[in-house]
């Protein structure tokens, strides 16, 4: 049973892949390998939040902790400035934390709350003075962040709500607000929450991806001054500390170049459709075969030429903001839509049109919609059933997802159990309380929810239901089993 739901709402989205993640959690240095085995595993809380924390739809300064007693009043959004507000978690795993500076504050001497603050305005400007967007939703939604999440946390998110930043391991990674391009990537899947909504799995969740590395990379060229020629193309420069044989988490320029390191591995990245990765793992990988779009649009800035956010940047906002794709785009369509903008930017037979159809064409993505050379569509592929089980008194448990794209299963004896978990297995089992689950209509998708698996012999299938749709007793057990 196919439960594989189309991603809406909230879309709780992480810079560092899940894949280079499980890489540290193997590497011999066992202070890093439990940080990043930290990182990945931190979902549970996450998890929790995830069904109250809907996105914000209005301009709002309600921050929670916006205004303390004795502390100037909000600044007024004039619709020319960023209205940003920086808390620190003080290392707790709990978001906003202590508003340590407001708009128009000077700074605060903390490198990592001063750099999310200004990489906001950066992030701020690029979308007003480029675009014309008054923020993320471009009705003037305040830019809420929050730094020193965690202990050594080696992630930054957005919730849906707001950013988070990890200080990093300090031997891999260093703290994520150092990268500009970081806050760029995160902050625009806030924009692309609030436009086209693409559902975060296969191909549509890999162009989301590719997205915010798009503008993400725009807002650290425009700081910078650089031309498409100038610029260095990679996400997250300066994140890695030196002990790691690598420049960045990604290249646009050259995707699967990024890093080869013995801890982490070889940068898994397809640069063409020759290279798409079919897994269920990372909601369909969407942090791997965002390299492609990512590539495509490298080869487009590079042939327009000139600063990327005049020539294609905006070719690309225009399709990301103008309705021409669906929530569960693949890369054919959304191809097709930026050579379409392309046309009615410059005019169908312009050289910049052609360099935008070039540059879909050098990578494998056919122009025509659901012909992408490649797997298409928002499935973005996924692992052969299981096979069958040994015994009667087996079964197979299998979670996927999370925010961390994590797989984990386990094969288990019902007589290896506690006996009270044997017994509520077998009741599940043989009363069909399962099949009556998978059975039921589909539930809400939740983003960063995970699907629980279960394969039992009595009838050779298998049951997937959805982490939410299953009652607290039950969810319970499968997590002891497969922690056991």
């Amino acid at each position: 049973m196919d439960m594989a739901a189309k991603k809406t709402g909230v879309v709780r989205c992480s810079i560092v892949p899940p894949y280079l993640l499980e890489a540290l959690t193997q590497q011999p240095d066992d202070h890093v390998a439990q940080l990043a085995q930290h990182s990945l595993e931190h979902d549970h809380h996450l998890r929790q939040l995830r069904t109250a924390t809907p996105p914000r739809t209005f301009s709002t300064s309600d921050h929670p902790v916006a205004h303390q007693a004795g502390a100037p009043a909000p600044h007024v959004d004039d619709g020319h400035t960023p209205q940003r507000t920086i808390a620190d978690a003080h290392g707790k795993e709990t978001t906003p934390g202590t508003t340590v500076r407001r708009e128009g504050q000077g700074a605060t001497g903390d490198p990592a709350a001063d750099e999310a603050y200004d990489g906001f305005g950066q992030t701020w400007s690029l979308y007003h003075d480029v675009f014309g967007r008054d923020s993320l939703d471009n009705r003037g939604l305040p830019l809420l962040g929050t730094v020193h999440y965690g202990t050594d946390y080696d992630n930054a998110f957005w919730d849906g709500t707001q950013m988070v930043f990890g200080d990093g391991d300090g031997r891999v990674f260093t703290r994520f607000t150092i990268a500009v391009d970081v806050i760029g990537h995160e902050l625009t899947h806030g924009v692309t929450e609030f436009t086209a909504a693409l559902t975060y799995q296969g191909q549509p969740g890999a162009l989301n991806e590719s997205l915010s590395d798009v503008f993400g990379s725009l807002v650290k060229q425009r700081a910078l001054g650089q031309t498409a020629e100038q610029a260095d193309w990679l996400i997250g420069a300066g994140l890695f500390l030196p002990s790691v044989h690598g420049v960045a988490l990604r290249s646009m320029k050259a995707p699967g170049t990024a890093y080869d390191d013995p801890q982490l591995g070889k940068d898994p990245q397809p640069a063409t459709m020759a290279g798409y990765v079919q897994t269920a793992d990372d909601n369909g990988g969407v942090h791997l075969n965002s390299g492609i779009p990512n590539h495509a649009f490298y080869l487009a800035a590079i042939g327009i030429g000139g600063h990327a956010w005049e020539g294609a940047g905006r070719v690309w906002y225009d399709v990301l903001t103008g309705g021409h794709v669906p929530q569960d785009c693949d890369f054919a369509t959304f191809a097709a839509a930026t050579v379409a903008a392309a046309e009615q930017r410059f005019a169908a037979s312009s050289p910049q049109a052609q360099a935008v159809r070039d540059a879909w064409t050098q990578v494998g993505v056919s122009l025509t919609s659901g012909s992408a050379g490649g797997p298409s569509g928002s499935a973005g592929g996924g692992r052969p059933a299981p096979g069958p089980v040994t015994s009667p008194a087996v079964l197979l448990v299998r979670r996927t997802g999370g925010l961390a794209g994590l797989r984990q299963e386990r094969t288990v004896a019902l007589d290896d159990l506690p006996g009270a978990d044997a017994d509520h297995w077998r009741e599940l089992l043989h009363e069909g309380v399962l099949d009556r689950l998978a059975a039921e209509p589909e539930p809400h998708a939740v983003p960063d929810s995970y699907v629980y698996t279960v394969a039992y012999p009595a009838d050779g299938d298998e049951v997937a239901v959805p982490e939410h749709g299953i009652p607290e007793a039950v969810r319970t057990l499968f997590q002891r089993t497969l922690e056991a």
